[in-house]
């Protein structure tokens, strides 16, 4: 859609500003979580996270240290390389997973989620996988103590998105699936470079998560 002209005028066009989006002739609904999704196509299904917050709050911190084990086995060499099929670079994408569940906590603290929230650009000292590594890790660690020092802990809580005021559940459940679909990528990512990633996931990591049927945009 990014790279469509076509899509970007529809987009306009409805005055949606960012994706995924669900339209149909002039209306249309942000599609971050099924629940909007379900209820504009008119269907009978249930909806909401399957997983406790403390389940995906477990869930998350395993993409992030997972993801903190593998980002730095990626030569710098190819850190500026573009991921297929998306404007963005290897470099982007590393800081993109461990920004997302940073953002999530500030968005619990208060802060609205947007967009620039979750791609506020890569800083200057993180130019080397390493770096990014080491970011990671301070991510996991801030990750564990909001949720230890967290007195509230249903999910209950109501945040602010950029697509409306959302249960905190459902703002952690799309924060670790997109985390974790990230880290697939980064996995993919090794395999092309013909590196072996030193940790790996298996099947059960994603169980429960509204993960996407493919690992890259078409």
């Amino acid at each position: 859609m990014l790279t469509d002209p076509d899509g970007v005028a529809e987009l306009r066009r409805l005055g949606a500003r960012s994706i995924p989006v669900l339209s149909r002739g002039d209306d249309w609904v942000f599609a971050q979580n099924i629940a909007p999704v379900v209820k504009f196509l008119g269907l009978n299904e249930a909806t909401g996270p399957v997983l406790s917050p403390e389940a995906l709050v477990k869930r998350v911190s395993l993409f992030v240290d997972t993801a903190a084990k593998i980002v730095p086995q990626m030569p710098d060499a190819l850190m500026s390389k573009e991921v297929p099929n998306r404007p963005r670079s290897y470099r982007v994408l590393a800081h993109h997973i461990f920004r997302i569940p940073q953002g999530m906590v500030m968005v619990a603290g208060g802060e609205t989620l947007t967009n620039d929230l979750l791609m506020p650009g890569v800083p200057e000292e993180m130019q080397t996988s390493a770096d990014l590594g080491r970011y990671g890790e301070s991510v996991l660690a801030e990750l564990g103590e909001w949720w230890a020092t967290k007195a509230d802990r249903t999910g209950k809580q109501v945040v602010h998105t950029y697509y409306g005021d959302q249960l905190l559940h459902e703002v952690l459940e799309r924060t670790t699936w997109h985390c974790g679909q990230h880290v697939r990528q980064w996995f993919m990512l090794l395999e092309m470079a013909g590196i072996a990633p030193v940790t790996t996931l298996d099947a059960s990591a994603f169980k429960d998560l509204p993960m996407p049927s493919s690992v890259w945009d078409g």
